[in-house]
């Protein structure tokens, strides 16, 4: 990709400025709120799977400075801006191309105290692609989400822990996939106000956990019943997750 193909967007207030295709698939408030759902600590390893330009990584990383992170991108154009991105934002991430559904042999002899994944949302035999292929594979799901789950436990140290956002409606697949290799899982859902039906779903379970399932209230993104003109109306503690970098641990 060309400058010209590029944007260079800021991510948390500033704090962070990504690279990423101007057309295709762009990072957006999804990744920030990954990022934040994880309760990491200084020396301890991640391994994002998926990783794209690297918006969940590198929030994490500009939020708990200290950690040996990786991420695991199909596509080499989006994981060379991940590359370019971590090194301009001066955080340390390793980047590996290759496909979760063959492990590259750097990440499979290893393990991650976290692992974390934006998978893609839409079940292509229900709905169309879409027209440009980095949003496609991005979005569209080819590796089935039970791949990114086994993939994701395998990935992850006895005792460490698998981050998960999706959309809603994958919630039952999401459940019954990662019952199979996690326990401890706990469930966040998102919802745009309040009233309103959530839409996204953030999903914590733990290797080896033996905790009881728990379902949490859900967070709100959006202050007021309704959008009442062109500004951001987020929540004050939603703000503060985007634009200062402030954690939302699930359980919180």
């Amino acid at each position: 990709m060309t400058t010209r193909d590029l944007s260079h967007d800021a991510f948390l207030g500033g704090r962070l400025h990504l690279y990423q295709p101007r057309t295709g698939y762009r990072a957006g408030v999804d990744p920030v709120l990954l990022a934040a759902s994880v309760d990491a600590r200084p020396g301890q390893t991640v391994l994002e799977l998926g990783c794209g330009v690297g918006a969940a990584i590198l929030c994490l990383g500009a939020r708990v400075p200290g950690l040996r992170l990786t991420g695991l991108e199909v596509q080499a154009e989006y994981a060379a801006l991940a590359q370019r991105n971590a090194e301009e934002n001066d955080i340390d991430l390793e980047v590996v191309t290759g496909d979760l559904a063959a492990m590259p042999a750097e990440i499979a002899q290893r393990r991650f105290d976290h692992v974390i994944a934006n998978p893609p949302y839409f079940d292509r035999s229900a709905g169309k692609a879409a027209h440009d292929p980095g949003r496609e594979t991005a979005l569209g799901e080819v590796t089935p989400l039970a791949a990114w789950l086994q993939a994701a436990s395998r990935r992850t140290a006895p005792g460490g822990y698998v981050h998960i956002i999706h959309r809603i409606e994958r919630l039952p697949d999401l459940l019954t996939h990662a019952a199979a290799h996690l326990g401890s899982l706990q469930i966040l859902p998102l919802t745009p106000r309040n009233g309103r039906a959530a839409t996204r779903v953030l999903m914590c379970g733990r290797k080896g956990g033996r905790g009881a399932f728990r379902l949490h209230a859900p967070w709100v993104l959006h202050a007021g019943d309704s959008h009442d003109g062109d500004r951001e109306n987020y929540t004050e503690h939603t703000a503060r997750i985007l634009r200062h970098g402030a954690a939302l641990p699930i359980g919180a």
